[in-house]
């Protein structure tokens, strides 16, 4: 019997300055889809506590236990009003803010003297999917410095190194309330036209992981 196709769905706790991360509810929709294109998939999820450590520890443990083909993963951009899909990893570190654990990095680099890695051109087709749906979506080259950007550029090595076929990183804003008046400046999108873009997006990663089985 041919094994399911496997997506892994991730997200990030609170950190400082975002006690309320939507990263959160957005996973645990996306996980609990059931759509006919679906059938002979297995989504799992996981979300990711914002410490350096724990990506360091719980990246490798979730990618051996669930052994996903593709990993899309999202995480909160509280500044920015749109839907941002990441199209690299920077070799780049902060070492103002500290972790939710208070732990700074010691160092602006995550490896060696590299620039930056890229996710691959099936982003352009995430972006085309989600924009589909109507939101308001972009593409970006600078996922920050801070732990999106560093699990962004473990998923890719991952990637690099047999894991995952595929892996994405998506950048969310921060929510509006569902039916409440949009006053100039508050937030724009809600949880369910992100919803409606992540299931868009995640049929795309389905398509494309079937794809690069084949290939």
């Amino acid at each position: 019997m041919r094994q399911k196709l496997r997506l892994l769905l991730t997200g990030f706790g609170a950190f400082p300055g975002a006690p309320y991360n939507p990263t959160q509810p957005l996973v645990a929709r996306l996980a609990r889809l059931r759509r006919p294109a679906l059938d002979g998939v297995e989504i799992s999820s996981h979300i990711f506590p914002v410490t350096y450590a724990a990506v360091d520890q719980q990246l490798p443990e979730v990618l051996a236990a669930q052994k996903p083909d593709a990993l899309l993963m999202f995480g909160l951009a509280s500044r920015t009003s749109y839907l941002r899909i990441e199209t690299r990893a920077r070799n780049a570190v902060t070492m103002l803010w500290p972790d939710a654990a208070n732990t700074r990095s010691s160092k602006r680099g995550i490896a060696g003297h590299a620039d930056a890695m890229l996710f691959g051109p099936h982003t352009a087709r995430l972006l085309r999917a989600a924009r589909l749906t109507g939101i308001d979506a972009r593409a970006s080259r600078d996922a920050g410095a801070y732990l999106c950007n560093y699990l962004s550029w473990r998923a890719i090595e991952n990637v690099k190194a047999g894991g995952p076929q595929l892996a994405a990183f998506i950048h969310i804003p921060l929510l509006a309330r569902s039916g409440a008046v949009r006053r100039k400046g508050a937030p724009r999108i809600t949880l369910e036209e992100l919803v409606d873009a992540g299931e868009a997006m995640l049929m795309e990663m389905v398509r494309l992981a079937r794809k690069a089985r084949t290939s």
